[in-house]
């Protein structure tokens, strides 16, 4: 059995085993703490759950008509310690805002909570206020997020403050949450009651960061049921992407698996110059000339990966880096020399390449190579010659 209670209305709900009483909604319950049983209301009657509850604090009992008269009394006295509080800071001066009190009538003790920009002198003030107040005193300085969850109070959304009714610790929140959900970069839109980035943003971001890890990216290329095309946006509430189709420039909504799974045959059809090296191994295997289109197309970025890979055009042979010397680099014999000169002109001509851009580009590179090594520079004559 497991029942909810709180200690101020519409505050946090807090957890409890009812033991062996059974209260109704809006009862008064006795709930064990470390300065002593406390009075607070039953916001959910006792029901049972299937989950393990052990470590609940048990109820200390129902409330009885003193406890009840002791627990208005205190309400009295936080309303006159808040506003004593109030009026000594403004006597001494002291940039704080008093956010919260709390009493504890077993130790006849107030806790205030406050928010200052910076730390603050308060001695004076506790001496003062412990003086009016006939009390202990404890001042505890609180953060923007803590002070919001003390006076609670209504969100963007309509619902109370996450933080004032069932969040207990504050995670981390960062610009970045915000940017990956395309969220306007607001500080109005996506600041909360405490002037902080919103708590709810980190609630969605796991399934955002999900979605765009496993679906390709904007501006890929992806084949869809509708034909082929490039993806403009991501729809990830409803796991979706767009896509712009090559045919028409009309959109389609694709769901992610039907996108996923087109896009890797899409891949492995037709190669880019994009693809991973392992990826155009595998694939050189399987299709003639696939690696060879691949490399040819890497150069030249203009060119649609689709588009047809022109027949590369051999190239020369190399001129020896060294001019040889005549008298040592001489034939043998007069038939070596007429087989050297018999050589080129038994060579069969190369088969004219296409005529294109890239070709006519190449072959000028080649005939001005040809031309600087048909004229060689003068060099020095060799040792033992004169000019």
């Amino acid at each position: 059995m497991m029942c909810a209670v709180t200690f101020s209305p519409r505050g946090r709900l807090y957890y409890a085993d009812p033991g062996p009483y059974s209260p109704k909604v809006g009862d008064k319950v006795l709930i064990p703490t470390d300065a002593g049983p406390e009075v607070a209301e039953c916001m959910w009657a006792p029901q049972w759950v299937s989950d393990d509850i052990g470590g609940l604090p048990v109820l200390a009992g129902m409330a009885q008509t003193a406890d009840i008269e002791r627990y208005a009394t205190s309400r009295r006295r936080r309303a006159q310690a808040r506003v004593a509080a109030k009026r000594l800071i403004r006597e001494h001066e002291l940039p704080m805002k008093v956010v919260g009190v709390d009493h504890i009538w077993a130790e006849n003790m107030f806790t205030i909570y406050f928010t200052a920009d910076h730390r603050v002198d308060f001695r004076g003030l506790v001496r003062d206020l412990a003086r009016t107040l006939a009390a202990r005193i404890d001042l505890r300085q609180l953060s923007a997020r803590d002070s919001a969850r003390i006076q609670g109070g209504i969100g963007s959304c309509g619902r109370d403050l996450c933080c004032a009714t069932f969040l207990t610790d504050f995670e981390p929140v960062s610009i970045r949450m915000a940017k990956d959900q395309d969220l306007p970069l607001n500080p109005m839109k996506i600041s909360g009651a405490c002037g902080r980035l919103m708590c709810c943003l980190r609630y969605e971001h796991p399934l955002y960061e999900q979605f765009k890890a496993k679906v390709p990216a904007v501006g890929a290329r992806v084949s869809t049921p509708d034909g082929d095309g490039r993806v403009v946006s991501h729809d990830i509430p409803r796991d979706q992407v767009m896509v712009r189709l090559d045919a028409g420039g009309g959109r389609c909504a694709c769901s992610r698996a039907s996108v996923c799974g087109s896009r890797k045959e899409y891949e492995a059809a037709h190669p880019g110059p994009g693809t991973a090296p392992e990826v155009a191994d595998a694939l050189a295997g399987q299709q003639p000339g696939a690696a060879e289109s691949m490399d040819d197309g890497s150069s030249d970025n203009g060119r649609d990966a689709a588009e047809p890979a022109y027949p590369m055009v051999p190239s020369p042979t190399a001129p020896p880096l060294v001019t040889p010397d005549p008298a040592v680099a001489r034939p043998a014999t007069a038939a070596a020399e007429s087989a050297t000169s018999a050589a080129p002109a038994a060579t069969a001509p190369a088969a004219p390449p296409p005529d294109n851009a890239r070709t006519r580009r190449r072959l000028r590179r080649q005939a001005s190579r040809d031309t600087d090594t048909s004229h060689p520079a003068p060099e020095a004559s060799p040792p033992g010659q004169h000019t």
